[in-house]
């Protein structure tokens, strides 16, 4: 079973940055594509930034030049580069990892806040 370990969220003033990592389990060559979703409390996860195993991304609107997700493949991590962060980036932040289209895995999540 694939594990996804997120760290590096907290607490952060406005217009700060954090820089969220993702440990896998085993190797992230398996992987079509990881991404990073967030969940703020009462609203769905939604989807903030994905990457392929070639290294094409994708961002949300609301973080699109603020967010850079990145993947080492050498050490089976995921991150996410958060500038300039605003209020309404705070939400629980989940790692996912899918291959292929029938298998998906996830984190256990890890908080951001940011006080305006």
């Amino acid at each position: 079973q694939v594990q996804l370990v997120e760290s590096g969220g907290g607490l952060v003033q406005a217009g700060g940055s954090l820089r969220l990592s993702c440990a896998a389990s085993e190797s992230i060559f398996r992987f079509n594509v990881m991404a990073w979703y967030r969940q703020a409390p009462g609203n769905q996860r939604r989807l903030v930034a994905e990457i392929t195993a070639h290294g094409s991304t994708n961002y949300a609107a609301s973080v699109k030049d603020r967010f850079t997700i990145s993947r080492n493949n050498a050490q089976n991590t995921l991150y996410l580069q958060m500038n300039n962060l605003k209020h309404e980036d705070t939400a629980v932040y989940y790692c996912n990892a899918k291959i292929g289209i029938l298998s998906e895995y996830w984190g256990q999540g890890t908080q951001v806040t940011v006080s305006s």
